[in-house]
């Protein structure tokens, strides 16, 4: 079976097409800059990485172009579209609907979309994505894989917030969760790393990224993670300024006349470490000015690995305990001095890194000391490998047996 995993955002494609039948990923690639000047497409199969300007207007053009760049005489991976069996998806928000993935079909495309209010910046582009498939592949299967579905274990007393009850009743208002297939990924192979079952297993999993989220998981289920009722909510980001004290946002309007709209903008693009150093959202920039004795770049890193000590602190109280605390994501995976200061400072938890083996690590590895009683493991995510399992156990099983429960391997 041929499974075409595609990440939709609102200027970009992330793709990868994998044969289950042989293991093998054929190709994978991304689109960027949709709608923009300036459109490139990155394309890699197992010997050859192509960049190439390209010109998409629309999220349908931008998979066409895909589509065409896979059945490419030069270096594509197929003859024919039609070998492609299914396509997955990635879906940032499917609230209280979706519990788990689910084949697409008119109602479920309905479903994401009612839920779009509350992702206006993720679930449109996601759609986009369907709906180009059904345009240019309309008989082929697709599988919806959310985001939020693996924080929906989470008890009420994690999920509810202290605010009146109708507005959760009337408008779902609650903390949902992101991240959720890199959680879930990194947790299964941690717990592989460990060679214990996943349900004896104890875990806390920090994905940092441009997006920031950490996630306690307790015999492979989400019971708390730190993004809310929308990605803003939680640790401190590139642009986002993760939680605040609500009474700012007033203060400012009051202050600064802003409308809710500006509010917006200021938390979800202005803050975070770009705030803090006025300049620098990557963090590879920050470290190296920081290094050079910049005031603010260091004051940045010092707040983002605080926060980030904090949540472990708060998952170490909530899992009654600790196997393992994973690094993930652009962040988590490439900068050692990032993973070094997060964890510094926790060893009466019994986090003890080894700076060497954290220096020297950039693949699955584990960085922590040997008598470590907490391992530390830095895990590539690999996001599109779950929806292309849960893709595979959607068609091969039947879906509609109420008693079948799928279990994510790795």
């Amino acid at each position: 079976m041929i499974i075409l995993a595609l990440n939709c955002g609102s200027s970009s494609v992330k793709y990868q097409l994998y044969d289950t039948n042989t293991g093998i990923l054929l190709a994978k690639g991304a689109l960027e800059r949709i709608g923009f000047v300036g459109t490139f497409i990155i394309h890699q199969t197992e010997h050859q990485k192509h960049r190439l300007e390209c010109d998409c207007a629309n999220h349908e053009d931008a998979i066409f172009t895909v589509f065409k760049f896979l059945t490419d005489e030069e270096f594509g991976v197929i003859s024919e579209l039609n070998q492609i069996n299914a396509v997955g998806h990635r879906i940032v928000h499917g609230g209280e609907l979706f519990k788990k993935s689910v084949l697409v079909d008119d109602e479920v495309i309905n479903a994401i979309d009612s839920l779009s209010s509350l992702a206006p910046l993720h679930n449109p582009p996601n759609l986009a994505g369907i709906t180009a498939i059904k345009s240019l592949l309309p008989d082929v299967p697709q599988v919806a894989v959310f985001d939020t579905a693996f924080h929906q274990t989470m008890p009420p007393a994690a999920y509810l917030y202290a605010i009146p009850m109708k507005w959760y009743e009337k408008y779902g208002v609650r903390k949902y969760g992101f991240h959720g297939t890199s959680h879930l990924y990194v947790s299964r192979r941690a717990a592989k790393l460990l060679n214990k079952d996943i349900k004896d297993t104890k875990l806390i999993s920090l994905h940092i990224g441009n997006g920031v989220s950490v996630t306690a998981v307790s015999g492979g289920k989400s019971i708390d993670t730190s993004m809310g009722f929308t990605p803003l909510d939680g640790a401190v980001m590139g642009t986002r300024s993760g939680s605040i004290d609500p009474a700012v946002v007033l203060f400012m309007i009051d202050k600064e006349g802003f409308s809710s709209e500006e509010v917006n903008t200021v938390l979800n693009k202005c803050s975070g470490v770009l705030g803090i150093t006025g300049r620098y959202t990557d963090r590879r920039d920050i470290a190296r000015v920081a290094k050079e004795g910049d005031r603010l770049c260091n004051l940045s890193m010092d707040i983002e690995s605080y926060r980030l000590k904090k949540l472990i602190g708060e998952y170490y109280a909530v899992l009654g305990g600790l196997d393992a605390v994973i690094f993930t994501a652009g962040v988590g995976e490439n900068s050692s001095i990032a993973r070094k200061m997060v964890c510094e400072g926790l060893e009466h938890f019994g986090i003890n890194i080894d700076n060497d083996k954290n220096e020297a690590a950039h693949s699955e590895a584990d960085i922590s000391k040997d008598d470590s009683p907490v391992k530390i493991f830095l895990i590539p995510t690999n996001e599109e490998l779950v929806i292309i399992e849960d893709v595979k156990a959607i068609l091969e099983c039947s879906y509609n047996n109420p008693d079948f429960k799928y279990s994510f391997e790795v």
